[in-house]
């Protein structure tokens, strides 16, 4: 923490998203957080109760739509509570606390979508030994090294970043503890740990999608093989929910964080941040439950059981 006279700072203050325009904006936000919250439990309790949803590729799917929830409850609720209170300061702890979660959850769901993408790969380039490759114990330990894998990475980041001295200014412009700004506020030089956000960031951004890239090349090498047009349309069907999913979250990720000289030209990716913290985790089970036709079966079977009962 910081030494000498430097005076350790308690709180910081958020600045939010600058509207006049509070209450509505307080109004959209709500509903996109409540529509979320309730296609991913959707989509989390249909794969649980459907037997024929009973497979790696949707037993990575509910892990998905488990991570989106905790993902946008992170931040969206303390965004929806600042946008009603005029004060907007967070404790120190509290800040470090999201930031924590922030970063575990995102880099859970980067692994995540590496391992769905490896499950499509020995799907369809290994059909025959795919039952023997992706047993139910292979696939939870696929699960738990991708959430291992988030809560170790991120907690050697966040205790890096929090042993800096901060003992100037406590205004944050953003409307969540981001790392970029948070890391702007410390005193003395920080391109040490612009670098550590660097490797992290590399880690757990081009990493992972370099492993998808990869899969992704044999899978439409092994589809261009294929005699049908039904089965190469077909398993196109099948990855297209994947492919867009990666193209949304890791396309906005790597805008906002895989650059150079971030905390200097930081302050225009608010509105891309909310692209990944809110709304790719409402599309997701959109995205999958209307492009998969078994989902959007199991969805419907599940909804007329519920009436019924």
């Amino acid at each position: 923490m910081g030494e000498g006279n430097e005076t350790q700072l308690n709180e910081f203050i958020l600045l939010g998203l600058s509207s006049h325009r509070q209450p509505l904006l307080f109004g959209i936000f709500l509903l996109i957080y409540l529509l979320t919250l309730i296609g991913n439990t959707m989509v989390i309790v249909t794969v649980a109760i459907d037997a024929q949803l009973h497979s790696p590729m949707y037993f990575f799917l509910k892990n998905l739509s488990l991570t989106e929830i905790f993902y946008i409850s992170v931040t969206v609720p303390r965004m929806l509570r600042d946008f009603l209170n005029l004060n907007k300061t967070i404790s120190f702890w509290g800040c470090a606390a999201q930031l924590y979660f922030f970063c575990f959850l995102g880099t859970t769901e980067c692994f995540l979508l590496a391992v769905m993408a490896y499950d499509r790969y020995v799907a369809i380039c290994h059909p025959l030994h795919y039952m023997t490759i992706m047993t139910k114990a292979r696939c939870l330990e696929f699960s738990l090294s991708s959430w291992f894998s988030g809560i170790i990475l991120s907690f050697i980041q966040i205790s890096y970043v929090f042993s800096l001295p901060f003992c100037a200014s406590n205004i944050i412009d953003h409307f969540f503890c981001d790392i970029l700004p948070v890391v702007k506020l410390a005193c003395g030089e920080t391109f040490a740990n612009e670098i550590a956000i660097l490797i992290y960031s590399s880690l757990v951004i081009p990493l992972p999608f370099l492993l998808i890239l990869v899969s992704y090349i044999h899978i439409i090498m092994s589809i261009l093989r294929m005699p049908s047009g039904v089965g190469r349309k077909k398993v196109f069907s099948t990855c297209g929910s994947h492919l867009t999913s990666v193209t949304l979250f890791y396309g906005t990720a790597t805008i906002t964080y895989l650059k150079t000289k971030s905390t200097k030209t930081y302050g225009g990716s608010k509105m891309i941040s909310l692209l990944y913290i809110v709304f790719i985790p409402m599309l997701n089970p959109l995205i999958y439950s209307l492009r998969n036709s078994i989902i959007k079966s199991a969805m419907k079977r599940l909804i007329k059981y519920k009436k019924g009962s």
